[in-house]
């Protein structure tokens, strides 16, 4: 019997700690891998090349019907989600193998985003690198985008 009580108290214990435990993680916000690697150094130096304009400017592109493409450069099924007026997908992992044929004139004005704003700093960076001459990213990230209240399509 004392062995019984001992074991269900110890349980509780454990479970109590884990709690706890679970809690103290809760309030954490979580810091996406790619931000504690050397990912975060390169998206950095990319930045640091290109031009950037904020969610605002491109807002004001697409209102003023400005002649230029809204590139979205994350993963099919987060484009599916959910995208700005009239982007085209093409996801940063295929970028250099495909974005010829989608945007075949090297001095369309692009603007370039994703979720976070780092895969399309390093998308712009190619772009400009493939001789695109006028890419630039939406320095902001897509719930930014969201939030502010600006149209989002599906």
């Amino acid at each position: 019997m004392m062995k019984k009580r001992m074991f269900v108290l110890m349980l509780a214990f454990v479970f109590a700690l884990s709690m706890v435990s679970l809690a103290l993680a809760q309030d954490k916000p979580k810091v996406p891998t790619w931000q504690t690697t050397p990912v975060k150094d390169w998206v950095a130096k990319a930045k640091a090349e290109i031009k950037k304009v904020t969610a605002a400017d491109v807002k004001a592109a697409i209102d003023n019907k400005e002649k230029a493409v809204i590139l979205d450069v994350r993963d099919p099924e987060e484009y599916k989600a959910g995208y700005l007026p009239g982007a085209i997908n093409v996801t940063r992992g295929k970028l250099e193998f495909t974005v010829w044929d989608r945007v075949p004139d090297k001095d369309a004005k692009i603007y370039v985003y994703c979720l976070t704003a780092a895969r399309s700093a390093l998308a712009t960076k190619t772009l400009n690198d493939l001789g695109y001459k006028n890419a630039v990213l939406m320095d902001a990230p897509f719930e930014a985008w969201v939030k502010a209240g600006y149209p989002v399509e599906r």
